[in-house]
């Protein structure tokens, strides 16, 4: 009788079990945390510090490449964490969670910034105010305009957004920003917008309106201290151009 054949089972290899993830990215993450925590937030890349943002949300996944795809779509960080839940969910491999995880570094950042804000008169803390406006609206899609309401001692009571318009136009009436000021008993405001096309520049449009908003403030007892324009490429301010 022929002598059987018995074949040797192959060892269980836990690598290849449909239950582990293909790939263990636990030490790398471990080594991006260390130098978070050692080093501060300088001491990780902007791929880097999204990569180990979606890893809170997505455990189970290698994060780079979405980090670094959702980053060349935004076109930097702050782009991408002042891009709005619907654009945000639109790159493949983006879900609820990790939408909502990069919406919540974006308000962490801007509460952080506000509160520097608002702990101080905003005249004599300029740079905090242009900080906050420029990481809230310089990388926005939509022209959007807000209004920053101020008391007798030009501390902030108010940061509203009056209108959100189109690519390139966004209105805004005198009349509705007067009143809204009288309302809140404002001593002063400064209006701020952002131009989506990155360029500050004020526009012939820009410098009417905000002479108009002066006229009108005049009558009433309430100063409009500037109009600041927000852009990509930076900041403009009307009262230090002399447009108003």
């Amino acid at each position: 009788m022929a002598a059987q054949l018995r074949m040797a089972a192959p060892a269980f290899n836990p690598a290849t079990s449909m239950n582990v993830p293909e790939t263990d990215n636990s030490g790398h993450r471990a080594r991006l945390r260390k130098r978070l925590t050692d080093g501060g937030s300088d001491a990780l890349l902007d791929h880097e510090l999204i990569e180990y943002l979606l890893a809170l949300a997505i455990p189970r996944k290698d994060t780079k490449p979405l980090a670094k795809a959702l980053l060349a779509e935004f076109g930097g960080i702050g782009g991408l964490l002042t891009a709005p839940p619907e654009a945000l969910g639109k790159v493949r491999g983006m879900g609820e969670t990790s939408v909502a995880a990069i919406k919540i570094a974006h308000a962490a950042a801007l509460r952080l910034l506000r509160a520097d804000v608002e702990a101080r008169p905003v005249l004599s803390n300029w740079q905090a105010l242009l900080d906050y406006l420029r990481a809230d609206m310089a990388h926005h899609a939509n022209e959007r305009v807000r209004v920053l309401h101020l008391n007798t001692k030009n501390m902030l009571i108010r940061d509203e957004v009056m209108s959100e318009g189109s690519i390139d136009e966004a209105a805004v009436y005198v009349r509705e920003v007067i009143k809204r000021a009288m309302h809140l008993g404002s001593a002063a405001i400064i209006l701020v917008h952002n131009h989506p096309s990155g360029d500050p520049s004020p526009s012939r449009a820009d410098i009417e309106i905000t002479r108009n908003m002066v006229e009108a403030g005049k009558r009433l007892g309430i100063s409009v201290h500037d109009h600041i324009i927000i852009g990509t490429g930076g900041h403009s301010s009307l009262r230090a151009l002399g447009l108003m």
